[in-house]
């Protein structure tokens, strides 16, 4: 019910927050969700970090961590799942404390590239057979 001088405003199913908007332009390809094991290792100081990759793209993943490296570290990341291995050059592009970190992948050699392309043709079906 509209009250005399009220302005009724209603939004789409699609509203989403600028700067939800503004972040995701930035991505250059669509994210899956993709459980694995994962290390970062900042290559400078010899650190390690045990992780688990939650989502997976061509140019980068999210990776689950209490205490993730900060923005712009370089790190080599490296992902295992069944008898499947990657690695790759990388940089943490955003930290989340007591969360995770996104990380854009800079160098990837050509056998992990087959490996990361194999990983997102499978995600891609099962994402197609669950929107079935």
């Amino acid at each position: 019910m509209k009250l005399p001088g009220q302005i009724v405003v209603s939004y789409s199913q699609s509203f989403q927050p600028e700067a939800a908007i503004a972040y995701q332009e930035k991505r250059r390809g669509p994210r899956y969700s993709f459980i694995a094991s994962a290390e970062l290792i900042e290559v400078k100081a010899d650190v390690r970090i045990a992780s688990r990759v939650s989502e997976l793209s061509l140019h980068g993943c999210y990776l689950d961590m209490m205490n993730p490296f900060p923005k712009g570290t370089l790190v080599l990341v490296k992902i295992s799942a069944g008898d499947a291995f990657f690695e790759a050059k990388a940089k943490i592009i955003y930290e989340q404390p007591n969360m995770g970190a996104g990380v854009g992948f800079l160098e990837i050699v050509p056998e992990s590239q087959a490996v990361l392309e194999r990983w997102l043709d499978e995600a891609e079906k099962e994402r197609e057979k669950q929107s079935k």
